[in-house]
């Protein structure tokens, strides 16, 4: 039976630019290069070792690790995204541990596609968590921890800790996320989506009195609805129901 072919992907910058060849003097622009080989524009000459901070194409045939050493930085969106196609030579560090990865000196860049994709299947959903649901909640969160340190501190303990009747302990559920990201080559995706979870608090709070530690609140909760997005076909109510924080949003029960 025939192989299907591998799709090689290399994320960029919203100006196509990768970053690493920006940063190394030598920009490489792959928005100006579809359908076109590019040759590196300064190879290592032991392969495959890093000379340099650029020594070489790097790409990756699982999508969900598409962001993952791109040195884009601070984590922003949008991003691109390249179908490329790998020529002459190529390597790779180690294909024990870093199998989904390939180098060379050679590219050719075959189309852009999506950059949603690079999020996860469900990249879509979660972008729409950051941008439209976690700015809506962010205000919400942190007034709620603000008005009531001690009782919300308390209640996000019992929360990471021990869950409820309907759901696991948040720290279970966190772990478990991260172990399924690992496993489906969804690390980079996931570390993506805690940091653009985190900078929609930052844009949502910027003009507020919130305490830090109202922020930190924030951003446990925005990170946990995030991923949840991410894995939203992967798991149960009990598991994503866990990773919301389902009931700390809830009135605090009345006291005799």
């Amino acid at each position: 039976m025939a192989r299907n072919p591998v799709t090689w992907y290399i994320a960029t910058p919203a100006d196509g630019i990768i970053e690493m060849s920006r940063e190394a003097g030598s920009p490489v622009n792959l928005s100006a290069s579809v359908g076109k080989v590019i040759d590196h524009p300064n190879p290592c000459r032991n392969k495959w070792y890093d000379e340099s901070r650029f020594s070489y194409f790097r790409m990756v045939k699982r999508v969900g690790e598409a962001l993952e050493d791109t040195c884009i930085w601070p984590v922003t969106w949008p991003v691109r995204l390249w179908i490329v196609e790998p020529l002459g030579v190529t390597g790779n560090w180690s294909q024990r541990y870093y199998p989904y990865r390939l180098l060379s000196h050679q590219i050719r860049v075959i189309e852009e596609t999506d950059a949603h994709i690079a999020l996860g299947p469900a990249g879509r959903d979660v972008l729409n968590v950051v941008q439209q649901k976690i700015p809506e909640r962010a205000a919400r969160w942190a007034a709620d921890w603000d008005a009531d340190p001690e009782g919300m501190r308390d209640r996000k303990w019992n929360w990471e800790q021990c869950g409820g009747p309907t759901c696991g302990s948040g720290r279970w559920a966190d772990s478990l996320a991260t172990a399924v990201s690992h496993n489906r080559r969804e690390s980079a995706a996931q570390t993506w989506i805690e940091h653009l979870a985190r900078n929609a608090v930052d844009q949502a709070l910027a003009d507020t009195d919130a305490s830090m530690m109202a922020r930190c609140y924030a951003y446990s909760r925005a990170t946990g609805c995030a991923v949840a997005a991410q894995h939203q076909a992967r798991f149960e109510p009990y598991v994503l129901d866990a990773l919301r924080g389902v009931g700390l949003d809830s009135p605090l029960p009345a006291t005799a």
